[in-house]
């Protein structure tokens, strides 16, 4: 099976930095948050591919995952293997590329991928965040195969005054770690999706639980792309697609904490999610407080 990571769009909150550089490829300390998820994708079983939707504005996303041999020679030459090893290991990844030149919105993106997808179940991986342990897809894996390979969403809790800025889950918990809080909003437990409602009114949700960008989806829900109509902002959203399966297919929900994982969607984040991973890597965190200066106050 495959993961999908779209990566066509144009990265404005990023301007004017990502005019020449796709945001993707913007580091998180040495390597580019782009291969964070590629690496994400490839962790649970059975996932032999990922398959980029690329647009063809930004040929610098697949010029970093082709091989350099050359590159990686004159690297050795100089003493550098550490380095080539970094090198060389990025462009053997299993990755290959699709193309959305014209942006339709998540859903269209999706299905620009589906002749990769053989007619099996697939993951959708969304760019600006990453799970540094590379678990969340695993334990989503696990769901499924639990509940004969029923799609399964990644969503986590959030503030009941906060609902209205996401697409928020409607069901019932199923499954529950013992101990956990009667509301079933807590980590590992599990849902099964019985609708999905966008930016509900505080008194209108149904939870207060909120699709946070990683998907396992049934191949159904690629025929069901071809026929989708636009939705909201004129674009073709892959929530109206879901909504559609649930009519045909079981869906499930696990709930995750957010915060195993790092957002790189704003220039703040980006740069928060700089300085966790610093402080989180043993041979960084010295140099990294050291580049701050002794009047940065760090918690």
């Amino acid at each position: 099976m495959k993961s999908i990571i779209p990566a066509a769009g144009l990265g404005t909150r990023f301007l004017p930095a990502t005019k020449c550089s796709p945001k993707e490829l913007l580091p998180v300390l040495n390597k580019p948050v782009i291969q964070y998820v590629v690496e994400e994708a490839l962790e649970p079983e059975g996932v032999d591919g990922v398959v980029i939707v690329n647009s063809h504005e930004k040929p610098q996303i697949e010029a970093y995952f082709a091989e350099d041999a050359e590159f990686e020679a004159m690297l050795r030459e100089r003493g550098k293997d550490a380095l080539a090893d970094a090198v060389h290991e990025a462009g053997a990844l299993p990755v290959s590329f699709v193309y959305q030149d014209d942006p339709k919105g998540l859903g269209h993106a999706v299905y620009c991928a589906k002749d990769q997808m053989d007619g099996d179940p697939f993951f959708v991986l969304l760019g600006d965040y990453f799970v540094p342990d590379r678990q969340m897809c695993v334990d989503m894996a696990t769901v499924s195969a639990a509940h004969n390979h029923a799609s399964v969403i990644a969503v986590a809790p959030v503030p009941a005054d906060q609902v209205s800025r996401y697409g928020i889950i409607a069901g019932e918990c199923v499954e529950s770690l013992p101990g956990c809080n009667a509301t079933g909003e807590e980590e590992g437990a599990v849902w099964k999706v019985t609708g999905l409602v966008e930016k509900p009114a505080p008194e209108d949700a149904p939870s207060h639980l909120f699709i946070v960008g990683r998907y396992l989806l049934s191949p159904r829900i690629m025929d069901l792309l071809a026929t989708q109509g636009t939705g909201a902002g004129g674009e073709i959203q892959l929530t109206d697609a879901m909504e559609r399966l649930l009519e045909e297919e079981e869906m499930y929900a696990v709930v995750v904490d957010p915060d195993k994982g790092c957002d790189t969607g704003t220039p703040a984040a980006w740069a928060a999610t700089n300085a966790r991973m610093a402080l989180a890597n043993e041979s960084e965190a010295a140099a990294f407080k050291e580049a701050l200066g002794r009047d940065v106050k760090l918690g």
